[in-house]
């Protein structure tokens, strides 16, 4: 029974994961990080994925909503902050478990996602990011008046972490990232994906067609702000300390910095936005007098080279899609693994267009 069983699932990988590169180079990925402290378990190392880990949440909750439904949000850092500090204010006065507490910030993050969802109901483009952004400047003026009770400037400690050993911690942040990032592509692989798309290209058009788009925009707020608050309430339990940063600019330009370089519009492009970034970050802190400069320089090149992004960039170059069925697959195929169209034509085409 347990040979079937491996074979099927042999049978399911080799037709619909190692068929795609795009797949195989997930799975690997996923793979690598789970496997990665048995061979290594140096604390700054695993130190780093795990905040890589969570910024990826971050960012792929940003993707969600800006990249899939074209709703601009400078203020990102706004659902990250609130949930940490809902999270930690929590935890220190109710003594309630990290893992509640966490749960409960991602809600606090759903109901400002509601609220700052309302006045997109009515601003688009410019007036809606400046709206966005306006948001966490409130709530961090509103953290240094009540200061007692957040901290202030000093920020609010004393509660609990989210693990007991760096180990934990790893492995609780890499399953978190695999698993919410998972659910965000799949949310936009699936028809409520399909309608954010359609209020993207045309608002005016959906709502002809039939779409609720008050409803739909309202809830992609809703749910970039849960997926966005997780991150952020980890991040505080991770760090041990709230601190007003966690609502700065800089964080939400951050958010948005990883997302377009790995490839807006994608979820996994924001992954692989942070997970090459924010590594890079850390490997130019041994040069820094030129860290900041050798960062944008990577950057600009990217953009410049690969304008739809580095993960769409890979791809387009792996993976080629039937003309026929619209199936994905291998640019070394010669027939498409699904309907036997012929693609090395079509292949040929693409490489003297690029």
């Amino acid at each position: 029974m347990l040979k079937g069983l491996l074979l099927r699932l042999y049978r399911d990988l080799k037709g619909d994961v190692f068929a795609i590169p795009g797949r195989t180079i997930a799975l690997v990925f996923a793979v690598s990080l789970l496997v990665l402290p048995l061979f290594s378990q140096d604390p700054y190392l695993l130190r780093v994925i795990v905040f890589a880990s969570i910024f990826a949440i971050f960012a792929a909750s940003w993707d969600l909503l800006t990249g899939f439904v074209g709703q601009m949000n400078l203020g990102h850092a706004l659902f990250f902050g609130v949930a940490a500090y809902g999270s930690a204010l929590i935890n220190v006065h109710v003594g309630l478990s990290p893992w509640i507490t966490i749960i409960l910030g991602a809600l606090i993050a759903v109901l400002t996602g509601l609220l700052v969802g309302l006045p997109a109901l009515r601003l688009r483009g410019v007036y809606l990011s400046l709206v966005t952004l306006a948001f966490p400047i409130i709530l961090t003026g509103i953290i240094f008046v009540f200061s007692d009770l957040t901290g202030g400037e000093l920020g609010l400690s004393g509660f609990d972490r989210l693990a007991s050993s760096r180990l934990q911690e790893y492995y609780i942040a890499v399953l978190a990232m695999l698993i919410l990032c998972f659910t965000m592509w799949k949310i936009t692989d699936s028809k409520l994906g399909i309608i954010f798309h359609a209020i993207r290209e045309d608002e005016i058009a959906a709502r002809a067609s039939g779409i609720n788009t008050t409803r739909y925009k309202l809830l992609a707020f809703s749910l970039s702000g849960f997926f966005a608050g997780i991150a952020g309430a980890m991040y505080v339990h991770t760090i041990g300390v709230a601190v007003p940063s966690t609502l700065e600019i800089f964080m939400s330009f951050q958010a948005i910095i990883w997302a377009i370089f790995g490839g807006i519009g994608t979820i996994y492009g924001a992954v692989a936005g942070v997970f090459i970034l924010f590594p890079a970050m850390e490997v130019l802190r041994l040069v820094p007098e030129w860290r900041m400069l050798l960062f944008a320089v990577m950057i600009v090149l990217v953009l410049r080279y690969m304008p739809q992004g580095l993960t769409r960039y890979v791809l387009d170059k792996l993976e080629i899609k039937c003309p026929r069925c619209k199936a994905v697959n291998a640019f070394t195929r010669q027939h498409c693994r699904v309907c036997l169209t012929v693609l090395r034509e079509q292949h040929e085409q693409k490489k003297m267009s690029a």
